[in-house]
């Protein structure tokens, strides 16, 4: 049975090469996939799936309106063969898509694979993230680490001048340029406004 599965990191932990690989293992082996990346991300010409070693592959693109459903179902009408998707920037994804993806594999029998970040530069989750990690059926982290040698869970903004950036809109696209994945203890130093987890009260 399909599945559905979500593989997280920060930022430049090699997300795209993985998704890029894992699309290269299914064609090799005659099956057909389907790549979508974020309509957003207007860096390159036309939609791409680009990682830093170089590696790219054309993407459909998708926003907040896109239904993954209708379209993988109006794909198989002409490639039966489809075997799997793959989501770069899956973090973008709303509750509502978050949903047909697993319509999906449940109905269609199409592994999918959702590549993205867990949480934004003040550490809040994205909704796309919150819904893949409460939902799917296999979770993984694709491990980087911090400049100070620990693994790097968090993503810092930075501005031009690599000072941290506490304030803004939760969508800035972005590369190495824009972010660094940090440990928890280097981004709580980096962004003093980050609220410390709540502690749940010992029921007596």
């Amino acid at each position: 049975m399909a599945k559905v599965y979500f593989y997280y990191s920060a930022m430049n932990a090699g997300k795209s090469t993985t998704l890029l690989q894992a699309s290269y293992n299914y064609i090799e082996r005659g099956m057909q996939t389907l790549l979508f990346a974020p309509k957003i991300d207007l860096r390159f010409e036309n939609t791409v799936i680009y990682s830093r070693i170089g590696l790219k592959q054309s993407a459909t693109p998708f926003d907040s309106e896109f239904s993954f459903l209708s379209y993988v179902q109006h794909q198989l009408e002409h490639t039966p063969n489809i075997r799997c998707i793959l989501i770069d920037e899956a973090h973008f994804l709303k509750k509502q898509q978050v949903g047909e993806l697993f319509e999906i594999a449940s109905d269609l029998g199409i592994a999918v694979l959702c590549y993205g970040l867990r949480s934004d530069f003040l550490g809040e989750p994205f909704e796309g993230s919150r819904y893949l990690l409460a939902w799917a059926e296999e979770i993984a982290e694709i491990k980087t680490i911090c400049k100070c040698g620990k693994k790097g869970t968090m993503n810092l903004r930075i501005d031009k001048d690599g000072q941290p950036v506490t304030q803004g809109a939760q969508i800035q696209i972005g590369g190495n340029e824009s972010y660094i994945s940090q440990c928890m203890r280097c981004f709580k130093k980096a962004v003093p406004c980050f609220k410390k987890p709540l502690k749940l009260e010992t029921l007596s």
